[in-house]
């Protein structure tokens, strides 16, 4: 299945590589495990470890960030699990690209504002439509980048704007 990386709330790491899907089993920080896991409900687990008894429940799963949220006896942790490509994306400093926090929008290119489809105070979601921009006779429709609500419009419909020149600001 291949490795995945589990950090915990206090920073302490665990490299998990898995075997088989119908009993977990595998390595443990380079040391073999197996664990008998039954699951009870939806999101509710017993779990038999080195002859001792858990009940794991699973609170939450944020997948986009990969972060889990689970209660083992009663206690809450947070875990975040990162595969080898979250780590090749961390070594080379990409892995914040995609939960990274939009708060002002730029021209991508030289333009003339044709449209400006969106108010101070509004919420979008992402890919929304924001503005037309006219560039080499080609209209281009500008979307958000983000969910969010804008701010401020910095430009207005019948404007030229620079490359790089602001556009708008997210709260």
């Amino acid at each position: 299945m291949g490795a995945i990386k589990v950090v915990g709330e206090d920073k302490k790491e665990f490299k998990i590589e898995l075997e088989k899907k119908e009993r977990i089993s595998g390595l443990l920080n380079g040391e073999a495990f197996s664990w008998d896991v039954i699951k009870v409900k939806e999101n509710l687990y017993h779990i038999i470890k080195d002859n001792q008894s858990y009940n794991l429940e699973v609170l939450n799963v944020n997948a986009i960030e990969k972060l889990f949220f689970i209660k083992v006896d009663g206690i809450k942790y947070k875990f975040n699990a990162k595969d080898k490509y979250d780590e090749l994306l961390h070594s080379l400093g990409m892995d914040n690209l995609a939960s990274a926090k939009v708060s002002d929008l730029k021209a991508p290119m030289p333009g003339l504002v044709l449209d400006v489809s969106v108010g101070a105070g509004e919420a979008v979601s992402k890919g929304d439509a924001l503005l037309i921009l006219e560039a080499m006779k080609m209209e281009n429709v500008i979307k958000s980048p983000t969910d969010g609500v804008i701010k401020s419009i910095s430009v207005n419909k019948g404007e030229i704007v620079e490359k790089n020149q602001l556009i708008l600001n997210f709260e």
